[in-house]
Parts: C-alpha cells; sequence; structure tokens
C-alpha cells in the first residue's frame, strides 16, 4: 500500500534523495537484475526516497512498457525501505498514462517533469500540471526546470485544486521565483533542490527553506554524498568547502564539458566503479577518453574505489 500524502511529504523531508540511473544491458535494453541490485546496494546507504525512471533515469528515453517495469522493480525492491516516486512527463495525455501506471506499479508518489519542448504560458503550465494531479490519487511533486517555469501565484492555484500536490521542486535557481514559491505555499508543500549536481546550491538553498535536495553523486559515491549532505545540514562549513574544493568543483568542470554530461558522467562513474548500467541512450553521448580519464583521477584522489 503506498504511503499517504502527508507520510510522504514527511519522508521526502527527513533526508538525501536519491534518483538512480536506469541500468541498459550491452543492447541497449532495460536491465532488470542490474537495476534491483543497483537499488538494493543504494538502499543500504539509507536515502530518504528513490526517485525511479527520472532525469538521471533517462525518463525521456523510455516506452510505457519499460517504464512498467521499472517501476514495478523499484517498488518490490524497496517496499518497506524507502518511498518510490515516479518521473512522468511529456504531453498531458501522455504524462496522465504514466502517472496512471505509476500508481498501479504502487509507487507513493510522481514526479511531474517539464512538459515537452514548446513553450507555454504559466497558465497552460498550470493546467497541464493540474490535469496530472488529478489524474492521480498519490501523491504528486512538482520539477519546475527548463519550459516549467511556475511563480507562487500559480503554483498556490495548483495547489488549493489538488490536496496530492506534496512538493516543489527547483531546478532553475532562480531565488525569485523559488521565494514567491514558497512564502506563498509555506509548509503546505516540500521543498527539494534539483539543480544539476545539486550539492552546488545546497547551502544557499537551504538557507531559502529548502529541506533537501536530489544527489545525482549518491549512484557512485553514496558516502561522500552522505558526508556532504550532513555537513549541509549541521552548518559544517569547513568540510562543506573541502568537499566542493576537492570534489565536487572538480566535477563541475567535467560535467560542463558538454551538453548532457550532468547523466553520462554519473553512468561513467558507476562503470568505473564497477557498478554497471551501461551506456546512455540517445541523444546523450556517453563521456569522451579524456574526461573519463579525469573522472576516474577525481575518483581515485577522493578515495572512492571499487
Amino acid at each position: 500500500m503506498s504511503l499517504d500524502h502527508q507520510e510522504l511529504k514527511a519522508a521526502l523531508s527527513s533526508g538525501l534523495l536519491s534518483f538512480p540511473i536506469t541500468d541498459f544491458d550491452a543492447q541497449s535494453e532495460f536491465d532488470e537484475t542490474g537495476y534491483c541490485r543497483r537499488l538494493e546496494w543504494l538502499l543500504s546507504y539509507h536515502p530518504a526516497g528513490l526517485f525511479a525512471a527520472g532525469g538521471t533515469g533517462e525518463f525521456f528515453s523510455l516506452d510505457l512498457a519499460e517504464y512498467r517495469r521499472i517501476i514495478a522493480a523499484a517498488v518490490a525492491v524497496c517496499k518497506g525501505k524507502a518511498p518510490v516516486v515516479a518521473g512522468v512527463g511529456y504531453s498531458t495525455r501522455l504524462a496522465i498514462a504514466f502517472a496512471q501506471e505509476a500508481e498501479r506499479q504502487g509507487a507513493d508518489g510522481i514526479l511531474i517533469l517539464p512538459h515537452y519542448l514548446t513553450e507555454a504560458d504559466q497558465e497552460g503550465v498550470r493546467r497541464h500540471v493540474t490535469a496530472i494531479c488529478r489524474s492521480v490519487k498519490i501523491a504528486a511533486l512538482v520539477y519546475n526546470r527548463g519550459v516549467c517555469r511556475l511563480d507562487g501565484e500559480h503554483v498556490e492555484r495548483i495547489a488549493a485544486e489538488c490536496p496530492n500536490l506534496v512538493g516543489f521542486k527547483d531546478g532553475i535557481g532562480d531565488a525569485d521565483l523559488l521565494l514567491s514559491v514558497r512564502c506563498r505555499l509555506g509548509d503546505r508543500l516540500m521543498y527539494l533542490g534539483g539543480m544539476p549536481t545539486a550539492e552546488i546550491f545546497a547551502l544557499a538553498a537551504k538557507a531559502m527553506g529548502v529541506s533537501t535536495y536530489s544527489s545525482a553523486v549518491f549512484n557512485f559515491a553514496p558516502e561522500i554524498a552522505m558526508r556532504f549532505y550532513q555537513a549541509v545540514q549541521t552548518d559544517d562549513r569547513g568540510q562543506i568547502d573541502r568537499l566542493l574544493a576537492s570534489f565536487y568543483l572538480p566535477l563541475l568542470k567535467i560535467r560542463n564539458r558538454r551538453p548532457g554530461y550532468a547523466v553520462s558522467m554519473i553512468k561513467a562513474g558507476c562503470r568505473l566503479l564497477n557498478k554497471g548500467g551501461g551506456a546512455v541512450r540517445s541523444p546523450l553521448l556517453d563521456l569522451g577518453s579524456e574526461e573519463t580519464t579525469q573522472l576516474a583521477a577525481l575518483l581515485a584522489a577522493a578515495g572512492v574505489t571499487a
């Protein structure tokens, strides 16, 4: 049985959030055995929630049939250990189809990813998000990023119509926009950081009322990810600065070499540490040899080993 709305909201607010990659085999097909093994390993580090088929999980590359298998696998592995939130997106009708499938498979909630391609007025985006929320009974979170750029007024209207909206994920990094949402909604929602390599913004986001964030690094270096999260929670500036200087900022340089490396780099890290995962799907490109060598050296310097 899925967590109710308030239970999920409380659970996700309580710690670091995992956004696992999706495992593919040599033929670029979903590798369910590898995926389940990955989730079991990640759960041993006690994330507050697991977001299956999210951005890091290459949701954009999945069809509905394999999406069904991914969410079912995540629910089976995580049942009783961590809540599962499933990514949904594309057009309104497709997003509803994904959301309803996630609900059928037992997910505790959905994360509404930015709609596909076209720019839209905020009222149009509000109607899109509202329709998706109202299509299911499980909890929902909305991801402000890319073409989805909702302000406080429109998020407040969604929340008024959709009791199951429990969270707001910020992937834009616009302080004015984030504060316009938090100051209007207050404790009605939980707030999580969702910028690429969210650790870079974690301390500033915390000061604006963002209780937690999604960590892609958790995929291959969970010890470092947890150490950084604890440093943010305890305001340990020395530890934060050390990890930023020695690990996260050099990682950022690799990530910024090409568009899409925010995902490709995470998969490369998993492969370097014998954690599998396979190659990324098009239109992404895997890390080049130079960047892979740089990432391997960075992991070795940080003491992250297979």
